[in-house]
């Protein structure tokens, strides 16, 4: 099984490039973060990949990390969700945005990926709310304040969530300002002071 491959840039293509070891060329197909990350034509790249073998192909799987590789392996075990679509998912949204919409039970930004709909959405940020790896690191947020804490909220924070969608707030904007408040306020904060410490970071 390949894991890893060190080459020149030989072509690339919108979801793929071909890489030339030693002068054989692989064809590894890539999320369009890490096809935009790939220098010009003839420089060396290095690429994580993940290895498909079926009966009828091979197909290779290229990241610029291991925490792309992660989520590409992750996504896969919803049921629906084929190498295809998790390429897809990766090509839409970037690690953070993704664990952010786990987090906060929002299919919405999902479905902006080629191949998810509103029920595999809602499938995926369901299945996976307890498997995200990064539960309760701190990643960079997708628009609300610097940061965003991927964590489950309490029940004080779930209402202020709440309170701030009625407010007409998208609840994925609306989960990481309150998160980011939690974090100064601390989890037992009162609803009435999540709220306004919310709205004050969405303001910014």
């Amino acid at each position: 099984m390949i894991a890893k491959l060190k080459g020149q840039v030989d072509s690339v293509g919108a979801s793929h490039v071909v890489l030339d070891v030693g002068g054989v060329g692989y064809l590894v197909f890539c999320p369009r973060p890490t096809i935009a990350e790939l220098p010009a034509p003839g420089a060396t790249a290095t690429l994580l990949i993940d290895t498909h073998v079926r009966e009828d192909h091979i197909h290779l799987y290229g990241f610029a990390d291991t925490l792309e590789r992660d989520w590409f392996r992750l996504l896969q075990t919803v049921q629906g969700v084929g190498a295809r679509v998790a390429l897809g998912i990766l090509s839409a949204l970037g690690p953070a945005q993704l664990a952010q919409a786990i987090a906060a039970q929002d299919k919405a930004p999902l479905t902006k990926a080629s191949g998810v709909g509103g029920k595999l959405g809602a499938r995926i940020v369901a299945e996976l709310r307890d498997k995200v790896p990064a539960l309760v690191e701190v990643l960079p947020a997708a628009g609300a304040g610097d940061s965003v804490r991927t964590g489950l909220l309490g029940p004080m924070a779930e209402d202020a969530v709440s309170a701030l969608v009625n407010l007409g707030y998208g609840r994925v904007d609306a989960f990481g300002a309150v998160s980011a408040a939690a974090q100064v306020l601390g989890d037992n904060a009162r609803v009435e002071t999540l709220i306004r410490s919310s709205l004050r970071e969405l303001a910014s």
